[in-house]
């Protein structure tokens, strides 16, 4: 409730204003009471009035309200009127324009405050040494109203700059994240791709070879629905894991580490087990490479074995070979399918996502049909990043 209402009161300026300037009245009213010695009860409201009822607006229109008190204060000095209580409100007006306004019109006010000063202590009857004191003294007030609306300016422009840093800051931090976040979603699709297309289509192959051979060959149809069910457990689980960071308020899930070099194995017998052919060999000495890319190395072999599924025909046969030379691992995939007489439709994203993928470590992927038939692919990824 409370910030609430100092919210609805920082609106209406006016209003704190009127506030402020009551406290003045105590100081006027025991005046007023007893008229003074040489000043009439009418004389008196009508300064104080013309002095005060400006000060309600000091902060909407700080420069007029000091024009009009400073003009105010004029006559009353050269209509012989002692000084009065509401004469306050040029000390306000100073600090007023100081505070709010910019330098030179603080500067301005207080010299013009200064002015007054002076004329005030030449104009009133005092004697020689209450008349110095008197000016030091309304100099010496002068003075601090005038740093302390100096000091009130500079803390308002400095609490501005760290509100403005402030959401500068949350800005920058919301884009960052909006960043990440796309860029998490095209990794997460990426990862998708990679594991939708390659088990989909080990999971089409098998059920066509049983659907082939479930009247002649039952053990081989029972094979390929045995390698159906494996394939589609593997895909639901990787595609858990992957969708699992999608939802922030799962604490609970455990996710399995990434495939890498070493499951490259399972990778071959898997696809061995749907009907493809698949030799592979390691030249060189494998290098110790880091977990991403290990995964871009799997991924890349991966999609290369799933597009000769999809697009290689029948009884074609594949190679795989890593070739570890220096700082860079070479990955080559080698099928004799169809080659260039396949049938694309357009709609595969696999050779693209194997570029992005070794591009992100400063690789490079070659992939084209080969003259004598068949279909070649070709990666170079550095294992280190000083390579």
């Amino acid at each position: 409730m409370a910030p609430r209402f100092w919210e609805w009161l920082r609106g209406r300026k006016p209003l704190v204003d009127a506030f402020l300037v009551a406290p003045v009245l105590v100081l006027v009213f025991p005046v007023l009471l007893g008229n003074g010695p040489d000043l009439s009860g009418t004389r008196y409201v009508a300064v104080t009035v013309a002095l005060l009822v400006p000060m309600v607006l000091r902060r909407t229109f700080p420069r007029t309200v000091f024009a009009v008190v400073a003009a105010v204060s004029f006559v009353q000095w050269a209509l012989h009127i002692p000084v009065l209580p509401a004469n306050i409100a040029i000390l306000m007006g100073i600090y007023t324009v100081t505070a709010g306004c910019a330098f030179r019109w603080g500067v301005a006010a207080a010299l013009i405050g200064e002015l007054g000063t002076l004329m005030a202590t030449l104009r009133y009857p005092v004697d020689a040494n209450d008349r110095k004191f008197t000016f030091l003294a309304m100099t010496a007030v002068v003075a601090g109203v005038w740093i302390l609306g100096l000091h009130m300016r500079t803390r308002r422009a400095y609490l501005r700059s760290v509100e403005e840093r402030a959401e500068r800051l949350e800005r920058e931090r919301d884009a960052e994240v909006q960043m990440a976040m796309a860029a998490e979603r095209g990794r997460i699709a990426r990862e998708l791709h990679d594991v939708i297309a390659h088990n989909v289509s080990v999971i089409v192959v098998q059920a066509d070879g049983a659907s082939y051979a479930i009247n002649t060959d039952v053990v081989r149809a029972r094979q390929a629905l045995e390698t159906i069910s494996s394939t589609g457990r593997l895909a639901l689980g990787e595609m858990r894991r992957l969708l699992g960071v999608l939802r922030e308020d799962d604490d609970a899930g455990e996710y399995a580490p990434q495939p890498g070099v070493a499951q490259l194995d399972d990778l071959v017998e898997q696809v061995r087990a749907s009907g493809l052919s698949v030799t592979m060999g390691v030249d060189g000495s494998p290098a110790a490479m880091s977990e991403g890319r290990q995964l871009t190395v799997f991924r890349i072999v991966q999609e290369a074995l799933t597009n000769t599924l999809k697009h290689g025909g029948l009884r074609v046969s594949a190679d795989v070979r890593l070739c570890y030379a220096g700082d860079t691992v070479e990955i080559r995939v080698v099928d004799d399918g169809r080659g260039a007489a396949a049938v694309n439709d357009g709609r595969g994203h696999g050779l693209v996502g194997m570029r992005e993928r070794a591009a992100v470590y400063g690789g490079s992927v070659r992939a084209a049909p080969r003259p004598g038939g068949g279909f070649e692919v070709v990666a170079r990824i550095p294992v280190r990043e000083a390579a």
